[in-house]
């Protein structure tokens, strides 16, 4: 099992560093009383399905968090290996950060909010010592956090971090809402027109090999699937973790089937992340 606790100065990025590990699959937990780690350890390792775990910790656990030295000691003398992961960030750039959000220290308002960090850094610096990688997000976009983090525990490539859902539709029953990315492929000849092809679907292998004949096709797919290897990185790098493609024909039934499967298939042998639906199919 892999350990995580993410801990570090309010407002420099744990709960935004936690919610991209759990998008990386972590089973994460924020805001734990450090004398409960060992047995959330426990209990994650003796369950095989949680193979990946971070645990937030930090100075909002009040009275609990003078116990978070001892707790690491515990660990280790338990043997459970372990990662801390320490978000620091400047002063200055906290109180900015503080006043943007116009949130509460969880070490109180009582004082000048610089005096309050100041504070909180005397009482992290054990951690912060101790920490297995020190984070400085001063000068770091969210997105730049993001990737770091997906650098250094991601399981795949930044390429294969997003899923890529490719829809077929009619564009008589409307575009789905959901897509970020719509392609007409109405210019390609209509199976439909073929008496024989009319009654099957883009499914059926007679309707894939009659769309898939025209040079229209196969250069669409090509393009788009260059077009979307370049994209997906960049997609990755600004935080989106799923794309919905959608390709788009009249009905929904034959051409937008036929090259949504072929889109998802050419995507699926880059190694990409990917599934199809095909919406207006009666039995989709």
């Amino acid at each position: 099992m892999q350990l995580l606790i993410v801990t570090g100065l309010s407002g420099a990025g744990k709960t935004t560093a936690l919610k991209a590990l759990e998008d990386m699959g972590f089973y994460c937990v924020d805001n734990l009383p450090p004398v409960l780690i060992p047995e959330m350890a426990q209990l994650c390792s003796e369950t095989k399905a949680i193979q990946r775990v971070a645990l937030g910790v930090d100075t909002r656990g009040g009275v609990f968090f003078a116990e978070a030295d001892k707790t690491l000691k515990a660990l280790r003398n338990h043997g459970i290996s372990y990662e801390v992961l320490f978000f620091d960030a400047s002063d200055e750039e906290l109180v900015r950060r503080y006043k943007e959000t116009r949130r509460a220290h969880p070490l109180g308002d009582d004082g000048l909010l610089i005096e309050i960090i100041k504070k909180e850094r005397q009482v992290l610096e054990t951690m912060r010592q101790n920490a297995s990688r020190v984070i400085d997000t001063t000068n770091m976009l969210t997105r730049q956090a993001r990737e770091m983090l997906l650098r250094l525990y991601g399981e795949e490539s930044l390429e294969k971090a997003l899923h890529v859902s490719v829809v077929s539709f009619g564009f008589k029953r409307g575009i789905p809402q959901e897509a970020d990315l719509v392609f007409d492929v109405r210019f390609i000849p209509n199976p439909f027109y073929d008496q024989a092809l009319r009654p099957l679907n883009g499914l059926d292998k007679p309707v894939r090999d009659f769309v898939l004949s025209f040079d229209e096709s196969l250069v669409f797919l090509d393009k788009v699937v260059d077009m979307l290897s370049y994209l997906i990185p960049r997609y990755v790098s600004e935080g989106k973790v799923r794309l919905v493609v959608g390709i788009g024909c009249t009905g929904g039934q034959h051409r937008s089937v036929a090259l949504a499967q072929a889109l998802n298939d050419a995507l699926a042998k880059k190694g990409f992340k990917t599934a199809v639906t095909h919406r207006d199919l009666p039995t989709a």
